[in-house]
Order: structure tokens, then C-alpha cells, then sequence
């Protein structure tokens, strides 16, 4: 029998796919795409994460989401250092949603205030997703627009406080396992995996349509 960690990833690879290979990230990462894109980008996950990241403390001690809320996967701070240097100083003045994108962290609110084992399926999403493909970006965007190694602009996917991602990303595989939930509210939270891929991508096409290639 598989294990909940790998039904996960096998239940949602469709819209893992699907989002990860939306055009617009196909043409950000194939420097089709000016720095502004890139920027634009960034200011969404600063809502997703807002919203991931505002509720943490409270569920610290929860039984089912405790275990996965790790300082060391914090990503708010390195966010603004990013925006700050995209956007410059006044970046808060111009920080704008796409209505995908407040969609989006408008779900991941609600789970965070009513439904833990909901709130663990947008983090597993979202932090497994930049400890792994994240770091194509970052390679990508430094040597796109010329980002110092792992400095501003890029901190977003830098973790530092996670010396050995693989040995991290077992970790918390492991955590996923021994998720404390019956197997009906397992299929809950698979299922809202697949909806937080999904809300991702809509963010995606939101961007391509903001950003559309010129013929």
C-alpha cells in the first residue's frame, strides 16, 4: 500500500503538470520574458504567502498542522527583501492582486482559520514546490537578469536554514505519513491539494494573459 505521502503525488500530478507547465512559466523560465514579469510574479506569492504565513503561530500548536509550521520554511521576509529590491523602497504602495491571485489567498485564509488538515495540503504545495522546482527559478532568474547568487531578488527560494533540502523533503514526507487524520479526511486533503494546484495555475494564466508574448 502506498504510503499518503506518494498518494499525494501521484493523486495530483495532473495539476502539478498542468501548473508547471503554463505558458507563462514556460516563457519566464525560457528569458522570453522581461525582468517585470518576473516582479509581477513575485507580488503574487507575496499574497499566497501573507496569507500561509499570517496564521502559522496560531496553528503551532495544533495537532494536525502543528508539526509542519517550521520557521525555517518561512518565505514573508525574504519575499519583501525581493520586492524591495524589484520594486524599490515604496514597493507596499504599488502592491496589487490579480483576482486570481486573491482568490487563491483567500482559500489558503480560510483553511488556515477553520480546517488544519486543509492549511497542510497549501503548505505541502507550496514549500515542497520551492525547496524542488523553485531552485530552476532561481538559476533561471539569475543568470536571466543578472541576480547576484542567491542575493536580492532571489532570496525567496534561498532557505537558509535548511542545510540538506533532500534530507528536509524526507523529513517532511515522513510528516505527511503520519498525518493525524482518519482516511476520509485524507481524501480532503488530496483533494485540496489538487484545488491549491489548481488555483495556482489559474494565477499562472492570469500572468500569460497580462504578459502575452508579442506575435
Amino acid at each position: 500500500m502506498d504510503s499518503f505521502s506518494a498518494l499525494i503525488r501521484t493523486a495530483s500530478h495532473e495539476q502539478h503538470m498542468e501548473a508547471e507547465t503554463s505558458t507563462f512559466m514556460t516563457d519566464l523560465l525560457g528569458g522570453r520574458l522581461g525582468v517585470d514579469a518576473y516582479a509581477r510574479y513575485t507580488e503574487q506569492l507575496w499574497f499566497v504567502y501573507e496569507a500561509l504565513e499570517s496564521r502559522a503561530q496560531d496553528l503551532a500548536s495544533d495537532r494536525v498542522a502543528g508539526p509542519f509550521v517550521r520557521p525555517e520554511l518561512f518565505r514573508l521576509a525574504a519575499l519583501e527583501r525581493d520586492l524591495e529590491h524589484l520594486r524599490g523602497p515604496d514597493w507596499r504602495s504599488t502592491l496589487t492582486a490579480l483576482p486570481a491571485t486573491r482568490v487563491y489567498a483567500d482559500r489558503v485564509a480560510a483553511v488556515a482559520r477553520a480546517w488544519p488538515a486543509g492549511y497542510v495540503a497549501h503548505h505541502y504545495t507550496r514549500y515542497l514546490g520551492d525547496l524542488s522546482g523553485g531552485q530552476i527559478i532561481r538559476d533561471k532568474a539569475e543568470r536571466t537578469w543578472g541576480f547576484a547568487k542567491k542575493g536580492d531578488g532571489v532570496r525567496f527560494y534561498v532557505f537558509e536554514g535548511i542545510t540538506n533540502p533532500a534530507a528536509f523533503k524526507r523529513e517532511y514526507r515522513a510528516l505527511l505519513d503520519g498525518l493525524a487524520v482518519d482516511d476520509l479526511e485524507k481524501q480532503r486533503v488530496v483533494a485540496e491539494c489538487k484545488r491549491a494546484f489548481s488555483l495556482n495555475s489559474d494565477v499562472f494564466r492570469a500572468l500569460g494573459e497580462e504578459f502575452p508574448l508579442s506575435a
